[in-house]
C-alpha cells in the first residue's frame, strides 16, 4: 500500500527557510501536447502561476503524427502573457527562465522572418519507419550507435530531415531554411532571431551529434543524405549557455529584410517577459531529471506522460549499453564549465496517449479522471492485456513492425477491463526497461516518478508491485518545468551546486511499497512478454499476405482466361448448330466452376488474414 508521509515525516527533511525575496524562475514547457509556463518562487521553489493550453495533434496517415510549430509559439506567447499577468509581477522580477521541450520533433524554418516550412514532424511519428530500416545492417551501420549512442529508428531527428529533404527536395536547395528541433525554433523567436541554437541534450537526440564530443559530426551528416551543415543550430551547455534574451516585439528583429520586419510585425509577443535571461535549455526528459534532482550516480527517474521515460544517472562518462538491451545513451545535463553527466536511457512511445485513445477514439470516458476512476472499479484487467504500440515499439524492443493489440478478451471482459489493462501496460513496459538497466549492470534502488501519470496512485502502486521497487511520488509533479526552471537558477546564480538546489527543492509526497507475491509476478510478467511476442511483425504480416493474395488473384485471373479461351477453341470444331444448345449449357457449368474455384483460392487466402 502508499505509505503517506506524515507530518512527521516531512519535518525531518530539510526544508530551507521562506525567504522575503519576490525573484522568479520562469519555464517554457512545450511538451507533445500542450504548453505552459510556470513561474516559481526561487526561495521557496513554490509555484506562483501556471497557464498551460493544448494544441492540435494532425495525423495525415496512419501512424504519421505532425504539430503546426505557428502554433505551438501562439500558444507559448499566451502562456506567457497570462501567467505573469496572473502571478501578478513584471519581468523585472524574474532572475531567468528556461525553455524545455518535447525531443526529437522535426522544425524546418525560414532564419529570416521564422515561418515555417511545412508541419513539423513529431518525435512519434512512424513516417520514417522505411528511412531506418535502411540501417538495419549492424556490421555495416554499428558504427552510427557507438557514435551517437542511439538506435537508427523513426524516433530521432535525422530520419525525420532525411525524409523531408527526399520528400520535397526543393527544401534541401533552400539557402534561408534552416533545421531546428523545438527548442531552437522558440529561441529563434523569444530572441527575435538573435540565436539560432540549441543544447546539448537536444542535439544528442538527432543522430547527427557526436556523443562524447557533442559537436555535429560531418561523417553522420553524409550517412543521413548529406545534410548541410549550414542549417544546423550551434550547441550550447544546457544550464549557462549563450542562449540570448527575449527580445520585445518593438525592438526589430535580427534579420533586416523587409519581409522579416513585415513578419514580426504579426509574431506573437513575448513582452510580458522582455529582457529576461534564457539561461537553461533541456529536453524535457532531462528537465525532469533537473527537477527529480537526479545528480547522483545511480539516480533513477520515470515520467510518465505521452510516453513514459526513465533514466539513470551514469555519471561522467558515456555507457553504451549492448544493441540487443535497446537502451540510449545521452547527455543527462551538461553545465557550462563543467564535464556533461550522461544517462541510460529506455524510451516508451505509448503511456499517456493510451488513456487519450480510450477517451477519443473509443469514448470510453469523457476524461482521463473518469477513465482511471472506471480502471479502479474492477480488480485486476480480468486477464485481458493491451499492448499500445499504435506506431511500432520503442525500447527495449525498437520494432516499428509491431501494432496496437489487445489479447485475452473473454464474455467477461468490459470496458472497465480495458481501462485497466491500459494502465497496467505502463507498469509492464517500464519493467522491461528495468530489467534492460540491471543486464546492463547499473544498479539502483528506489524510482523517482513525475508526469501527469504520476497523480494516479493506483497505478504506481501497480509500478511498485511489478518492478519490485519503492516507487516514491514528489510533492511537485511539474518537475520538467521546475527543472528548467531550477536549471536557470543555478546559471544565473539563486543556487550554487547542484545539492543546494536538492536541499531547497525536492520534497517526497508518498512512497509506494511493493506488495505482490513473486509467483503473481512471475505470471504477470510472462503473460505480458507472450503478448509482446504476438504484437510484433504485424507489419511484415499484412505485406505477406497481401502479396500473397495479390498473387493467388492473379493465378486464378489467368487460369479463368485460359479456360475462356480453351472453350472459345471448341466453338468452331462443332459439328453443327443443332448441337450448340447442348453444348452450352455443359460450358457454363465448366466456366462457374472455374470462377468458383477461383474465388475460393483468394477467399482462403485473405481468410488468414481477417482470422490474423
Amino acid at each position: 500500500r502508499p505509505k503517506k508521509r506524515t507530518k512527521q515525516h516531512i519535518n525531518k527533511t530539510v526544508v530551507p527557510k521562506k525567504h522575503t525575496s519576490t525573484m522568479l524562475l520562469g519555464a517554457l514547457d512545450q511538451g507533445t501536447s500542450s504548453t505552459r509556463f510556470i513561474l516559481f518562487d526561487e526561495a521557496t521553489a513554490e509555484v506562483v502561476a501556471n497557464v498551460q493550453r493544448e494544441h492540435t495533434q494532425y495525423h495525415p496517415q496512419p501512424g504519421w503524427v505532425e504539430h503546426d510549430a505557428t502554433e505551438i509559439l501562439a500558444a507559448c506567447a499566451y502562456c506567457v502573457t497570462e501567467a505573469v499577468a496572473r502571478a501578478g509581477t513584471t519581468a523585472a522580477s524574474i532572475r531567468a527562465i528556461g525553455v524545455t521541450n518535447q525531443r526529437e520533433t522535426t522544425v524546418l524554418f525560414d532564419r529570416r522572418t521564422g515561418q515555417p516550412a511545412c508541419r513539423a514532424v513529431s518525435w512519434n511519428c512512424a513516417r520514417t519507419a522505411g528511412i531506418a530500416a535502411r540501417f538495419a545492417d549492424a556490421r555495416r551501420y554499428g558504427w552510427i550507435r557507438e557514435k551517437t549512442g542511439l538506435p537508427v529508428a523513426s524516433y530521432f531527428s535525422a530520419t525525420k530531415l532525411a525524409w523531408l529533404f527526399e520528400s520535397r527536395p526543393e527544401l534541401k536547395e533552400d539557402p534561408n531554411l534552416v533545421f531546428g528541433t523545438i527548442d531552437t525554433f522558440l529561441v529563434w523567436h523569444l530572441t527575435r532571431g538573435a540565436r539560432h541554437v540549441t543544447d546539448s541534450t537536444n542535439a544528442s537526440r538527432t543522430l547527427l551529434c557526436d556523443l562524447r564530443t557533442l559537436e555535429w559530426d560531418d561523417a553522420l551528416l553524409q550517412v543521413f543524405g548529406d545534410i548541410p551543415r549550414r542549417i544546423l543550430p550551434a550547441i550550447e551547455p544546457s544550464i549557462g549557455g549563450d542562449f540570448g534574451v527575449v527580445v520585445g516585439s518593438d525592438e526589430g528583429s535580427a534579420s533586416s529584410s523587409e519581409e522579416a520586419t513585415e513578419r514580426q510585425k504579426t509574431a506573437p509577443s513575448f513582452d510580458a517577459i522582455r529582457g529576461a535571461r534564457i539561461a537553461c535549455v533541456l529536453g524535457d526528459q532531462h528537465a525532469a531529471a533537473v527537477g527529480q534532482c537526479c545528480f547522483r550516480e545511480g539516480d533513477v527517474k520515470a515520467t510518465l506522460g505521452t510516453g513514459a521515460f526513465v533514466l539513470l544517472n551514469t555519471g561522467p562518462s558515456p555507457v553504451i549499453a549492448p544493441a540487443h538491451l535497446g537502451l540510449l545513451s545521452t547527455p543527462l545535463y551538461h553545465v557550462k564549465n563543467h564535464a556533461p553527466c550522461y544517462a541510460l536511457e529506455g524510451a516508451v512511445a505509448v503511456a499517456g496517449s493510451a488513456i487519450q485513445w480510450l477517451r477519443d477514439n473509443l469514448e470510453v470516458g469523457d476524461s482521463a479522471e473518469s477513465i482511471a476512476a472506471l480502471a479502479a472499479s474492477v480488480p485486476d484487467a480480468g486477464g485481458v492485456v493491451f499492448v499500445p504500440a499504435f506506431a511500432g515499439l520503442f525500447a527495449p524492443h525498437w520494432d516499428a513492425t509491431a501494432r496496437g493489440s489487445v489479447f485475452g478478451l473473454t464474455a467477461f471482459a468490459t470496458k472497465a477491463h480495458l481501462a485497466r489493462a491500459a494502465l497496467d501496460a505502463v507498469a509492464f513496459q517500464l519493467d522491461e526497461l528495468c530489467s534492460a538497466f540491471r543486464a546492463a549492470g547499473a544498479t539502483f534502488s528506489d524510482i523517482k516518478v513525475d508526469g501527469g501519470m504520476s497523480r494516479n496512485s493506483l497505478l504506481l502502486q501497480f509500478i511498485a508491485d511489478v518492478l519490485d521497487r519503492t516507487t516514491r511520488r514528489p510533492v511537485n509533479l511539474e518537475t520538467t518545468a521546475a527543472g528548467a526552471a531550477f536549471g536557470a537558477g543555478l546559471a544565473a546564480g539563486a543556487f550554487e551546486t547542484p545539492h543546494d538546489l536538492t536541499v531547497a527543492t525536492w520534497r517526497p509526497d508518498c512512497d509506494f511499497v511493493p506488495d505482490l507475491d513473486p509467483a503473481t509476478r512471475r505470471t504477470l510478467r510472462a503473460r505480458w512478454a507472450e503478448a509482446i511476442k504476438r504484437a510484433k511483425g504485424w507489419t511484415h504480416t499484412e505485406r505477406r499476405t497481401s502479396e500473397t493474395s495479390s498473387a493467388a488473384s492473379s493465378a486464378a485471373s489467368q487460369w479463368l482466361l485460359s479456360l475462356v479461351r480453351t472453350a472459345s477453341s471448341w466453338l468452331p470444331m462443332l459439328p453443327s448448330n443443332k448441337r450448340l444448345p447442348s453444348v452450352l449449357p455443359r460450358l457454363g457449368a465448366v466456366i462457374a466452376a472455374g470462377c468458383c474455384a477461383a474465388a475460393l483460392v483468394v477467399a482462403r487466402r485473405r481468410s488468414s488474414r481477417l482470422l490474423l
